[in-house]
């Protein structure tokens, strides 16, 4: 029967809940000491291992979440995967018994990264994550047997909110930083850099010494280049308000030899672009040139040069059957207008359309309208600001005595910064140098005069080899027609430019 004398008096049940708490704390207190000295004593990745393998003799199949990252989604490269793929560079442990090992030939370490069939585990806010490698080969009409690679995210099914929202997330701004650490510009270009071609781009370290303070070009139009490319990058909420793509167009036009190649390389080095440097003859359809340019990555180039030469791409005021008047199946001119403002040019950011001429007048007028070519710079003869430029990286120095001289006889003949420099590099002598400058600027006048006394036409040298060009433009297209199926007529609505 009840009874109030087998209560506990207060005083002993205050000192059991004191004896309690004190054996609490002291636990807990132990548990961080042991907490602390563990993580001093056993690195992180061995604890995740270790947890892994706890975790795995409790965890139940049928519990667990398996996300797939694909390398590309449809045409385009999912940026998640190689975001996935560069923070997984940072969780390889010597466990490991399978890594894969490259070095370009420029790079400064070796980079490695997990392989096919590979397992990496990574802890985050306590949850765990597994990733895996793993490669599917499938068929495509075009390009034969294609491996598709696939990265496979598993964790339990309760943190899928967690994973998607949060982890993920920080997966790709990890991957980021990661890059911009180590930032290469790459040159892409379509094949394998080793004379065979699967249909796909390759690439390269761009190794370009190109920076803007070393180019010689008008000052001024150097100045506006860099204000008109600093206002692009920082605009990504203004386009996106305005209702306008993330893109930019230069064009490049002057004779050979006044540095648009050099201009493109000093552009990616100031941006840390990568290059897609595109052969239009390499290209035999609309819906290739598609594929191509939808799997260029954001914060990149599309480099096209001597457009003048590229097969049906020039001026459609020609004449009669003439240019970008080819089936659906043929590459034309509208299948390139429809990437560089239709409705394809939405598929990716920050990315910058770059075309090179020699000869600007022979272009289409419908590539070089604002908003597909924003920006046209004419790359000059060389003046004496150039030459200035070109003083100060070929001999150190910034005046001469000869300068006035030199200045004069360029105002006067017509040069380009790469027949300047040639002449510079001739001697390490500033004064050898400087007058060999002057006798071949001596010489070209006088040729000038000889040539044509009524005003300063471009020399017989500029001439002939502007004629071999359009020789070999011509040639091109010839074998580019020659090359070409006989197709059946498709019809459908052409785009209006």
């Amino acid at each position: 029967m009840f009874s109030l004398k087998n209560i506990p008096s207060t005083s002993s049940i205050l000192s059991t809940y004191t004896t309690f708490t004190a054996s609490a704390m002291l636990i807990r207190s132990m548990a961080t000491e042991v907490q602390a000295i563990i993580n001093q004593l056993i690195p992180e990745q061995l604890r995740n291992l270790l947890l892994s393998k706890l975790g795995g003799l409790y965890s139940n199949p049928s519990s667990q979440m398996t996300l797939l990252i694909n390398d590309y989604d449809g045409y385009s490269i999912n940026e998640l995967y190689e975001a996935s793929h560069t923070y997984l560079q940072t969780k390889i442990t010597p466990s490991m018994k399978r890594l894969k090992v490259s070095k370009a030939p420029r790079d400064k370490k070796v980079t490695v990264n997990i392989h096919k069939g590979q397992k990496v585990v990574d802890m985050y806010e306590g949850i765990q994550v597994k990733w895996e490698m793993t490669c599917v080969d499938t068929k495509d009409d075009e390009q034969g047997k294609v491996e598709i690679r696939v990265l496979e995210l598993s964790f339990h099914n309760k943190f899928m909110e967690t994973v998607i929202n949060s982890y993920l997330p920080y997966v790709t701004e990890r991957s980021k930083a990661i890059k911009e650490e180590n930032k290469a510009v790459k040159l892409f270009s379509l094949g394998n850099f080793c004379g065979g071609y699967d249909g796909a781009w390759g690439s390269t370290n761009l190794d370009h010494p190109a920076t803007f303070d070393k180019l010689a070009m008008d000052p001024a139009v150097k100045k506006e280049l860099v204000d008109d490319l600093d206002r692009f990058v920082r605009r990504r909420d203004y386009y996106k308000r305005v209702g306008k793509a993330w893109k930019r167009g230069y064009l490049l036009y002057g004779p050979p030899g006044t540095g648009k190649s050099s201009l493109i390389a000093a552009i990616a080095n100031y941006l840390k672009f990568d290059i897609y440097d595109l052969e239009l003859t390499s290209v035999s359809s609309n819906s290739q040139l598609r594929g191509l340019l939808v799997s260029t990555r954001n914060r990149s180039m599309l480099v096209i040069e001597d457009i003048d030469c590229s097969i049906e791409l020039q001026n459609r005021q020609a004449g009669p059957g003439g240019y970008g008047q080819g089936t659906n199946d043929e590459l034309t001119l509208s299948g390139l207008l429809n990437f560089i403002d239709g409705l394809w040019s939405s598929c990716g950011d920050e990315r910058i359309i770059v075309f090179t001429t020699n000869h600007k007048e022979k272009i289409d007028p419908a590539l070089l309208r604002p908003g597909r070519m924003d920006m046209h710079i004419h790359m000059s003869y060389c003046t004496p600001s150039a030459f200035r430029v070109l003083a100060s990286n070929y001999l150190c120095i910034t005046n001469h005595d000869l300068f006035n001289e030199i200045d004069q006889l360029m105002l006067e003949v017509e040069v380009t910064p790469a027949q300047v420099a040639e002449e510079l590099m001739k001697s390490e002598d500033t004064d050898i140098a400087l007058q060999g400058l002057i006798n071949f600027l001596r010489d070209r006048k006088l040729k000038s005069e000889n040539c044509n006394s009524g005003g300063r036409e471009a020399d017989l040298e500029e001439q002939n080899e502007s004629k071999a060009r359009e020789r070999v433009c011509a040639i091109d297209k010839i074998g580019k027609i020659n090359k070409k199926p006989i197709r059946k007529r498709k019809y459908g609505n052409k785009r209006k430019n």
